[in-house]
């Protein structure tokens, strides 16, 4: 390993790596704000709209297990200046994107660019720093990957309202030629390594596994599931691809993917919690913008803004959660605490209205930022606490990973049910509406009024008022859907609770 940096060069590079980096992380979310406007302008449904998400969640699964083989190939830095070009290429074509399809392509292949950025930066940044300083380093680099879901809504709305949805894409171009001059400047050469071989056989089988199963979470419901034969032949593929990956893994010499480290319980118990925790926590991010902009009127900037306390409220939170995990405090306590504080955000969550203002939201995403502060690290931490040398590195990336797959998969099953539940709630709603029912008969008459008071004839008053109720059926239909997802997702975190105290305590 070569001399770490000394002086102001080592702070220069933190910065560089920081900023770096962020951008995208910053891209991970800056998108959610906007997907209500890229419906709207592409015409895409709200079935089809997830895969702007997983296609670029696919693409960081597929390029994290060959990040490092791929920094070592051709040098460190040389790797991640090809990843930040590679990225911004991505997202002036993503910008200029005229159909959902096109769109879709160019965030997988901004997965696959900005996928490896995040451990590369991690690798250049150890190098950098003595050894004796490297936790205060990795704390500095640990903030700015924290500051990136705050950045992400607020910078998406304000740009989305002020400018256009494409300009989230196009943003990054001016970030990233900041990000080139830093990087040629003050980030030494990395010379390359002796590589070991790579599993392309592996990683193949991996990718087709992801994709299939993603094509069947997404299009599953809409094709009426096993009833369509494409559905079919995907699920067969997915399923046959995952026992064949783990098979494959197994029997070579040189796994793309190191699935031996499961043989560690404390690992294999880590990377189901990593995996449900990722499902319920994007789920999360992926659903309330739709909530806040599609039916309760909220602008982009609106929503970005509404974000701000859960993500301050993590920021606060996560140097007193650092200190709670290195003393005697059981971890598991830690994040069982945080679980509750996740539940009591989910359950006032469900509790929405379409009368509810920005103001009414403060409180349960407060919640929510303190919830996540108790789970992140102390999750991460559990998870790679049995592991040693080179298996510490392969965890990391695998935990990764899974959180990853965990995440597309709960866009996935988050559009299905939100379709399912609303023509559900559809259906129980309108038996209401019939001319048996007094309720319904004495809101129609006194909208009818209300249209004729303001000129139009009985006719036309009594074909608006119906409109109108038919909308406000359709408007509580969705909010009900919606606050729904909230349910489930506590479902899934009080999954967390046996999987967290199956874990080893301190001293054990």
């Amino acid at each position: 390993m070569p001399e770490p940096e000394v002086g102001i060069r080592k702070w220069i590079i933190t910065l560089t790596l920081v900023f770096a980096t962020l951008m995208q992380l910053i891209d991970v979310t800056v998108v959610n704000v906007a997907m209500p406007h890229i419906m709207g302008n592409l015409g895409v449904s709200f079935d089809n709209i997830g895969w702007v998400v997983t296609a670029y969640t696919i693409g960081i699964i597929i390029v994290l297990p060959i990040s490092g083989w791929l920094g070592k190939l051709i040098g460190r830095k040389r790797y991640f200046m090809l990843s930040v070009v590679g990225f911004t290429v991505a997202s002036f074509f993503c910008g200029s994107a005229t159909s959902l399809p096109m769109l879709i392509f160019f965030r997988f292949i901004q997965g696959l660019c900005g996928g490896g950025m995040s451990p590369t930066a991690q690798a250049i940044l150890i190098e950098s720093w003595p050894k004796k300083q490297l936790g205060f380093a990795m704390g500095m680099f640990g903030m700015g990957v924290v500051l990136g879901p705050v950045i992400g809504p607020v910078l998406g709305g304000y740009i989305t309202d002020q400018f256009s949805w494409r300009w989230c894409f196009y943003i990054n171009i001016p970030f990233s030629i900041i990000a080139l001059f830093m990087i040629t400047t003050f980030i030494r050469k990395t010379p390359k390594e002796k590589h070991k071989k790579v599993d392309w056989l592996g990683l193949a089988i991996l990718t087709i596994s992801v994709i299939s199963l993603q094509v069947v979470l997404e299009r599953g419901e809409k094709a009426d599931w096993f009833n369509a034969a494409y559905i079919v032949v995907f699920s067969f593929v997915a399923v046959l691809g995952f026992i064949s990956f783990v098979w494959r893994e197994l029997q070579t010499d040189h796994p793309v993917v190191n699935l031996r480290v499961f043989r560690h319980r404390s690992f294999t118990l880590g990377s189901l919690t990593r995996f449900t925790f990722g499902l319920g926590f994007v789920a999360i991010v992926f659903i309330y913008p739709l909530l806040f902009q599609n039916l309760l009127g909220f602008s982009a900037e609106q929503t970005g803004l509404v974000t701000i306390p859960s993500a301050l409220a993590t920021i606060v939170m996560m140097p007193f959660v650092g200190k709670l995990v290195n003393k005697k405090i059981p971890t598991q306590l830690v994040t069982c605490t945080g679980i509750l504080f996740f539940l009591a955000f989910c359950y006032l969550m469900q509790k929405t209205t379409l009368a509810y203002g920005m103001e009414s939201f403060i409180p349960p995403l407060i919640l929510r930022g303190i919830g996540m502060s108790l789970l992140f690290v102390p999750i991460s931490t559990m998870s790679v606490q049995d592991l040693e040398g080179d298996e510490i590195g392969e965890g990391t990336g695998i935990g990764t990973m899974v959180r990853q797959i965990g995440g597309a998969l709960g866009i996935a099953l988050v559009t299905t049910f939100v379709d399912h539940r609303f023509e559900f709630h559809r259906t129980i709603l309108g038996q209401n509406i019939n001319n048996y029912n007094p309720a319904f008969l004495n809101q129609l008459k006194g909208m009818t009024a209300h249209f004729i008071a303001s000129g139009e004839t009985q006719h036309v008053a009594h074909q608006m008022a119906q409109k109108a109720i038919q909308g406000g059926l359709l408007q509580q239909s969705y909010l009900m859907s919606y606050t729904d997802v909230f349910w489930i997702v506590g479902i899934f975190f009080l999954i967390l609770i046996p999987l967290l105290l199956a874990q080893k305590f301190k001293g054990d």
